[in-house]
C-alpha cells in the first residue's frame, strides 16, 4: 500500500473516530440530559411527595392533638363516671343493708307479737281452759302472717294451721259463761222465797152498792170477819211438807245454798267434774225442798241448774305448743345466723 493511501486511510480512521467519539459524546450528553431530567423530574417528584407527606403528618399530629384532648376528656368523664358509679354502689349498698335491718327488725317484731299472742292463747287454754279464746288468738296469728307472705313463715303457718284444727275439734265449752251463769245464781239467792213464807195482802172487802146504807153494825161484823179470815189459811198439800223453818233457819238455807253455789263454781274451775255435778245436784235439791216451786224465781233457778249439771267439763284440753315451739325455734335460728 502506498503512502497517501495509508495516509488517507489513517485520516479516515482518525475522522471515524472523531466522529465515534463525537457520537459517544453526543450519546453521553444525550445519557447525561436525559439523567438529569429524569432525577430533576425524580428530585421534583419527591419534594412533591415530602411536601404531601409533611402535609399529612401535620394533619396527623393534629388529629392525634384532637385524639389525645378527646381522649383526656373521654378520661376525664369516665373517672367521674365511674366516681359516681362507685358513689352509686355505696349508696346502694348502704340502702341494701338498711332494707335488711328493717326487715329484720320488722320480722321480730312481728316475731315477738305472734309468740305474745300465742302466750296469751295457751294462759287462755291452761287456766281458763277457754277454747274459743285461744281459736281466735290463733286465727289473728295466722291472719297477721299471711297477710306478710313471707316465705320463712311456713313452717309456723303450718304449725298454726294444724293447731287450729285441734281447737276446731275440741268440746266447745265456754267456761267462763257457766261461772258467770253460776254467779247469777248466787246474786239470786236472796230474791228466791222460801216454801212457806208467807206474804199475805190484805185485800179490801168487797163494798155492795148501797153500803152507804148499811147500818152501823153490818158494817161493824163485816170488818171482824175480814180480820178473822185473814187469822187462819187452809192451804192443800199434795207432796211432802216442806219443813217449817224461823227467819234465823231461813237465812241459814240460803247461806248454805249460795257456799254450794260457790262450791260448784270453784268445781268448774278446778275442771273438777264429780264435784261440780254433786254440788249442782245437792243445789237443786235444796231448792226443790225448802223454796216457793210456785214462784217464778224458783223455776228459773232449778232451770238454771238442771241445764248446768248437763255441761261436761271433763275433756282434756289440746295444747298450741307446736305454734309455740315453731316460733321460738326460728327466733333461736335468726339468732344464730344473724347474716
Amino acid at each position: 500500500m502506498s503512502e497517501p493511501e495509508a495516509a488517507a486511510r489513517t485520516s479516515r480512521t482518525i475522522v471515524l473516530a472523531l466522529l465515534a467519539v463525537v457520537l459517544a459524546a453526543g450519546l453521553a450528553g444525550l445519557s447525561w440530559l436525559d439523567a438529569r431530567h429524569r432525577i430533576d423530574a425524580t428530585q421534583e417528584e419527591l419534594a412533591r411527595r415530602l411536601h404531601e407527606i409533611e402535609s399529612d403528618a401535620r394533619e396527623a399530629r393534629l388529629v392525634s392533638r384532637q385524639a389525645q384532648e378527646a381522649l383526656r376528656d373521654a378520661q376525664s368523664r369516665v373517672a367521674q363516671l365511674e366516681a359516681r358509679l362507685a358513689e352509686s354502689q355505696s349508696q346502694q349498698l348502704a340502702l341494701e343493708a338498711l332494707y335488711q335491718d328493717l326487715s329484720r327488725n320488722r320480722d321480730e317484731w312481728q316475731l315477738a307479737e305472734i309468740e305474745q299472742v300465742l302466750a296469751i292463747a295457751s294462759q287462755q287454754l291452761q287456766l281458763a281452759r277457754n277454747v274459743r279464746a285461744a281459736l281466735l288468738a290463733l286465727q289473728l296469728a295466722e291472719s297477721r302472717l299471711s297477710r306478710t307472705d313471707r316465705p320463712q313463715f311456713a313452717p309456723i303457718r303450718r304449725a298454726l294451721a294444724r293447731d287450729i284444727e285441734r281447737l276446731k275439734a275440741a268440746p266447745a265449752v265456754d267456761f267462763a259463761a257457766v261461772a258467770a251463769r253460776i254467779d247469777n245464781l248466787i246474786a239470786g239467792v236472796d230474791s228466791l222465797p222460801l216454801a212457806f213464807e208467807e206474804r199475805s195482802e190484805r185485800v179490801a172487802p168487797k163494798q155492795p152498792a148501797g153500803g152507804a146504807e148499811r147500818g152501823f153494825l153490818a158494817r161493824l161484823g163485816a170488818e171482824v170477819w175480814s180480820e178473822l179470815s185473814q187469822l187462819v189459811v187452809v192451804r192443800r198439800i199434795g207432796a211432802a211438807e216442806p219443813p217449817l223453818l224461823p227467819p234465823s233457819q231461813a237465812y241459814f238455807v240460803r247461806e248454805n245454798l249460795r257456799l254450794r253455789l260457790l262450791n260448784a263454781r270453784m268445781s268448774l274451775l278446778a275442771r273438777d267434774e264429780a264435784g261440780y255435778r254433786e254440788d249442782l245436784r245437792a243445789s237443786a235439791a235444796w231448792v226443790q225442798r225448802y223454796f216457793d216451786p210456785r214462784s217464778k224465781y224458783t223455776a228459773d233457778a232449778a232451770t238454771q241448774l238442771k241445764s248446768l249439771a248437763g255441761v261436761s267439763i271433763s275433756f282434756e284440753m289440746p295444747t298450741i305448743s307446736e305454734s309455740l315451739d315453731a316460733v321460738r325455734g326460728y327466733k333461736s335460728r335468726r339468732e344464730r345466723s344473724p347474716g
